[in-house]
């Protein structure tokens, strides 16, 4: 094992070792899922070696995506989407279904070719023989290919075959996903060949940039639907901001009236934009419920700058599809944001609320957590504020950051004075209480307001101590 010393790999051979078996497994699992994405992980190969090798020693079978599906899977990366496969994605495929996929080639479409194609490629990679690997892969997507064509002739005409596939694959787009991985697999090299020609990082899609990728996408690597498709997903790909797609569909019709680029080829980049806004949103929500909602600043601008790129570089003013698709996003996100930013003051209401001597047990204080979480909530409305006009929530917003600035302004005052008059088994709680204001207010007034009131918390305590003492 280059790069570790004997000693070194002994204890690294020894705790995983004594790992369980499942957690093995889960450690397998998740070192290959970022491998496959492309993920540069120091010593992951060494780890995976010593986990598989532990696995053979004890018998344990795990399922895995290994070496060989990750070469198969490889060309798959541009187009794969962090998202529920039961969501549609023109061009995207889910990247939750790569390993139902592999297990269904290599369980059902063409087990024994699947089989023969993973003990290869275990012995070119065993050998050093990268190239030789993928020239195998290469072999075996286009046997893949085949293979996935004729069982979806079959599943097309028999409901029992396509119900199959749907249950041995776990969602009910099934297919559709099936179709997306041959159909990139079919065009890969064209779709290599035009991955070389467009720059690897498009920080506005305007001017030569513009005209040079749609010259690109009319050229014969665009010529046939699935090379328009997934190559109008690549150029999306390359984009700092995915939303600028659009500008393609408002080159080709030569202007941004909508009903005019919905008769152009291009129109098929807004259905991607908005299928991509669709996604965000639902990330946005998923991220809110499971409470990580007061982190997501990024998320939320994307969001946001994606709707603005839709509402004024696209004449949306009759209505469309697209125009209604738009407005039941808008309208979801609304909906999540709402409910978040509600729910802010209650949490500040709890935090400051004034106790009485006999509510307080001795040495007790705030929650540091729930403090901290009320802290970044008040952040997220914050944002929020900032973006309020494009994502329909700007009544929402300001009434929430005024009843937030009432409740710390009166508040304050109050914990200050219990603070003042506060007796030794209470002074720690009240004090945990004029902290947390201090850092509430830092969020609505700014620092500047923050620093004179930790001020005055310090005359407060410090004042009443000489009371005592004289």
């Amino acid at each position: 094992m280059a790069g570790l010393g004997q000693p070194a790999v002994e204890r690294l051979r020894e705790f995983l070792r004594e790992l369980k078996p499942g957690s093995r497994a889960l450690l397998i699992a998740e070192l290959e899922r970022c491998l496959l994405r492309g993920d540069e992980i120091l010593g992951a190969e060494i780890i995976l070696t010593e986990l598989r090798r532990s696995f053979r020693d004890s018998g344990f079978k795990a399922q895995r995506i290994g070496d060989p599906a990750r070469l198969f899977f490889k060309p798959l990366e541009p187009f794969l989407v962090d998202d529920d496969p039961d969501h549609q994605h023109r061009g995207r495929i889910s990247r939750s279904m790569l390993e139902p996929t592999w297990h269904w080639i290599s369980t059902t479409v063409m087990p024994e070719e699947t089989a023969t194609f993973s003990d290869q490629v275990e012995r070119a990679l065993l050998a050093s023989d990268s190239e030789k690997a993928e020239h195998l892969a290469h072999g075996f997507q286009d046997r893949a290919v085949l293979r996935i064509h004729e069982a979806l002739a079959v599943a097309a005409k028999d409901d029992k075959a396509r119900r199959r596939i749907s249950s041995q694959l776990g969602t009910i787009r099934a297919i559709d996903e099936v179709q997306a991985v041959a159909g990139i697999l079919n065009v890969r090299d064209s779709l290599a060949m035009l991955g070389e020609q467009l720059p690897g990082h498009i920080k506005t899609l305007t001017g030569p940039n513009l005209n040079n990728i749609k010259t690109l996408l009319d050229s014969p690597l665009g010529a046939t639907p699935d090379l328009f498709t997934f190559g109008l997903v690549l150029v999306m790909s390359r984009l700092a901001a995915p939303w600028q797609l659009i500008r393609l569909g408002t080159k080709a019709a030569g202007t941004d009236a909508a009903a005019r680029i919905a008769e152009t080829p291009y129109a098929l980049a807004v259905t991607i934009v908005l299928a991509e806004v669709e996604r965000m949103g639902a990330e946005l929500a998923n991220d809110l419920k499971s409470g990580r909602g007061i982190a997501i600043g990024a998320l939320l601008k994307d969001v946001h700058d994606a709707v603005r790129g839709l509402r004024s570089e696209l004449d949306l003013s009759v209505d469309s599809p697209w125009t209604r698709q738009l407005a039941a996003v808008r309208g979801d996100i609304s909906k999540v944001l709402t409910a978040e930013i509600e729910r802010t003051p209650g949490r500040v209401r709890r935090l400051m609320r004034p106790h009485t001597p006999k509510e307080i047990a001795s040495t007790s204080a705030l929650d540091g957590q729930e403090v901290a979480e009320t802290e970044a909530l008040i952040g997220f409305v914050a944002n929020c504020r900032s973006y309020a006009g494009e994502l329909a929530i700007n009544e929402v917003t300001q009434r929430t950051f005024s009843e937030l600035q009432q409740q710390l302004d009166t508040g304050t005052r109050t914990l200050l004075e219990a603070l003042r008059t506060a007796g030794d088994h209470e002074r720690a709680f009240r004090q945990s209480q004029v902290d947390a204001a201090v850092r509430l207010c830092a969020k609505v007034f700014g620092q500047e307001y923050a620093s004179l009131l930790t001020k005055a918390a310090e005359v407060a305590s410090q004042g009443e101590r000489k009371l005592a003492r004289a």
